[in-house]
């Protein structure tokens, strides 16, 4: 989603966020676009993430929702899990996955840049050793996206990520459901859509309060914009956020500087 900057009066950013405002306000927002034209996607935007690549000029354009065959070569070689599992360092994806989604649709990957850059580096997806996050943070992933579980439940699951960290150089949650929402918008913001994405917002924010409250060193950023903005079902040319907790934020001005920061707070070359 996009930096509260950039989202029109109104937006789901607008209520008390206290943690994920603070990790937000204390960094950046970065250039999605990185002087392409159109609009930013998730392939080449999650790849810039991972790898600290260009992958949007590798591409010669914005591309997604899933890697092809040339994303796929450059997380392969340069994805932030190899990477860091080459140089002796531990990561885990926490996403809980269906079996139907990892099973894939054929010989074509269906994989999202994150499951793809885990799997590609050996990793296990759904890791016994660490808790299991669901995309929707207890918010069913279907209209009227009902609560499935209390919001309470994920200051804890936050404290619990938080502790498996013993264990880990990195863990990372790739939370899509927003996106889902976003693609939801459309001329006149639909309440119960707005409704949905403020609720999932504030989920975010127990989340990062249980995470931070325990002591988690925290980084949050987005691959492209559109929950920011609920009157239209695309996605947008708004920055993202690149914000940290315990951590310290240099200038950066684009999602590739951001992706190769995040290495090098990792001390990967």
């Amino acid at each position: 989603m996009g930096h509260p900057a950039d989202a029109p009066p109104g937006s789901v950013w607008e209520q008390d966020l206290p943690t994920l405002r603070a990790v937000v306000d204390a960094g950046p927002a970065l250039d999605a676009t990185l002087g392409v034209p159109g609009l930013p996607q998730s392939g080449t935007g999650q790849s810039c993430w991972l790898t600290g690549t260009d992958a949007v000029r590798l591409m010669g354009e914005h591309f997604g929702p899933v890697p092809g065959p040339t994303l796929q070569a450059l997380l392969r070689e340069h994805g932030l899990p190899g990477r860091l599992t080459a140089a002796g360092g531990r990561a885990a994806l926490v996403n809980a996955y269906s079996p139907a989604y990892l099973a894939g649709g054929g010989r074509r990957n269906r994989l999202g840049c994150f499951p793809y850059a885990f799997r590609a580096a050996g990793l296990p997806l759904n890791s016994p050793d660490v808790p299991a996050l669901g995309a929707g943070l207890g918010l069913a992933y279907a209209s009227p996206w009902a609560e499935t579980a209390p919001e309470e439940d994920l200051t804890r699951l936050g404290e619990e990520l938080a502790g498996a960290l013993g264990q880990y150089d990195l863990l990372v949650a790739d939370l899509w459901l927003g996106d889902l929402l976003g693609h939801q918008g459309r001329e006149g913001v639909p309440p119960e859509v707005l409704t949905a994405g403020q609720a999932y917002l504030r989920r975010v924010d127990r989340l990062l309060t249980g995470a931070v409250q325990a002591g988690a060193r925290v980084i949050v950023s987005s691959d492209h914009g559109n929950l920011e903005d609920l009157s239209v079902k695309s996605h947008t040319l708004a920055r993202v956020p690149f914000g940290a907790a315990g951590l310290p934020l240099p200038p950066v001005a684009d999602i590739v500087q951001g992706g190769g920061q995040i290495g090098h707070w990792l001390g990967l070359p």
